[in-house]
């Protein structure tokens, strides 16, 4: 199945305890169903120190959403769903919302 949601994506948080905020996709899990959002879904990692960080200590990273959680959003700033068509012999992604080519 072609993807929906790709890395470089705005996304909107559609449920959850970041609903309704907005990030850029950093990776993509497709065997998982999930997305890394910039900024978004921070949880805290205690680590031990090791030879790269001997400091250690609790460090915040970004845990992965499901994919069903997020909305790309449109070039009006709402959410929308992802459609797939050709234009031309080139299959492109659009916004169902406005229409318009989604870039990527």
């Amino acid at each position: 199945m072609a993807a929906k949601i790709k890395k470089g994506d705005r996304v909107v948080v559609l449920s959850g305890k970041d609903k309704g905020r907005q990030g850029t996709v950093t990776k993509v899990l497709p065997k998982e169903e999930r997305v890394v959002v910039e900024g978004l879904n921070m949880v805290q990692r205690h680590t031990r120190p090791t030879q790269f960080d001997p400091q250690g200590g609790i460090k915040n990273k970004e845990a992965p959403l499901h994919v069903s959680n997020v909305a790309v959003v449109d070039s009006k700033g709402k959410a929308t769903r992802v459609g797939f068509r050709m234009d031309g012999d080139k299959k492109v992604r659009f916004a169902k919302t406005t229409g318009e080519v989604i870039n990527g």
